[in-house]
């Protein structure tokens, strides 16, 4: 298999399995050719294409991540802000991360259904949505999602919001590729403590406090600023929004435009961006699916298939 390596820089004539120079297709994707694009994100699923961090200079986000669990109006959130960031005229992406099934490997890649900015004939040319399935990874945003992100940014797409599954713990490898984390919350979700517990409050840029229109919304924002600020002189704030009815939608969304880095999880955050880069080298090994038949047939130990893993990425 081919595998491509493109850089902001890059002028580069490589050809993909199709036969199509891999240029004329980022050219192509920077002219607003959907179909270009929707092939060079194809390819780096495919693992034939990966595209490295364009340049930044810190002073603005341009990968946002969108996390906090099922049931909190993650979708229909961003589809209140996705209208009014287009409205500042802003060309957005949003990689809507997928659970797959543990079995067959499907996916539903249904987010497309909640968001109505892709209805509407002039705002959509501003929008760009793309599903993504987990696949083998186990973490809830795939490894591929940040050469996406990246793909993205280079093909001119001024924001990439991630829009991850919402599945417990494993979000917190969304800080592998954001710039900023913001994490949705509901009301009837326990206390502050029990927000704790899902290791993104110790992440997040900002926390969002979705339903606010429903009894219990306030109490909860309270909660979760008192938990944020025990130990932290700089914790994120705490919004209150309605997705349904667009209460306080507007602020958040102009709030996020210009969110800063939280410095209290800075080791955090690089000890997930080391423990993805870890993962992918493991998964992207030639022998690992040989390699995991053999320990399920019992013909390899765990041990001495692990380290002929590690050892062939030294």
């Amino acid at each position: 298999m081919m595998l491509a390596w493109v850089t902001a820089q890059d002028g580069i004539g490589i050809h993909l399995n199709e036969g199509e120079p891999l240029d004329n297709r980022i050219e192509a994707a920077k002219g607003g050719d959907r179909r270009a694009l929707a092939r060079l994100l194809t390819s780096i699923e495919n693992g034939e294409l990966r595209f490295s961090e364009p340049h930044s200079d810190g002073s603005e986000w341009k990968i946002l991540a969108l996390t906090g669990p099922p049931g909190v109006g993650k979708s229909c959130l961003l589809d209140r802000m996705l209208h009014e960031w287009v409205d500042h005229g802003l060309r957005v992406a949003v990689l809507a991360v997928d659970p797959s099934s543990p079995r067959s490997g499907g996916a539903l890649l249904g987010d497309r259904v909640r968001m109505s900015v892709v209805d509407d004939d002039i705002k959509k040319k501003s929008v760009y949505l793309r599903s993504v399935a987990t696949r083998k990874t186990s973490g809830s945003v795939p490894l591929v999602v940040r050469d996406m992100a990246f793909c993205l940014l280079q093909v001119g797409w001024d924001k990439v919001i991630i829009e991850t599954v919402g599945a417990g713990q494993s979000e917190v490898r969304c800080a592998a590729v954001a710039d900023r984390i913001v994490l949705v919350e509901g009301p009837a979700r326990g206390d502050g403590v029990q927000a704790e517990k899902a290791g993104l409050l110790e992440l997040a840029d900002a926390v969002i406090v979705n339903k606010s229109d429903l009894d219990g919304a306030q109490r909860h924002a309270n909660e979760l600023r008192e938990s944020l600020h025990l130990g932290h002189e700089d914790a994120p704030d705490v919004h209150l929004v309605s997705a349904l009815y667009g209460d306080g939608v507007a602020e958040a969304s102009s709030m996020l435009l210009t969110l800063e880095q939280s410095m209290r999880a800075g080791r955090a955050r690089w000890r997930e961006r080391l423990l993805s880069h870890h993962e992918r080298l493991l998964l992207e090994h030639p022998e690992f699916d040989s390699l995991l038949m053999k320990i399920e047939e019992g013909l390899m130990s765990f041990e001495d298939a692990y380290a002929q893993l590690r050892d062939g990425n030294e």
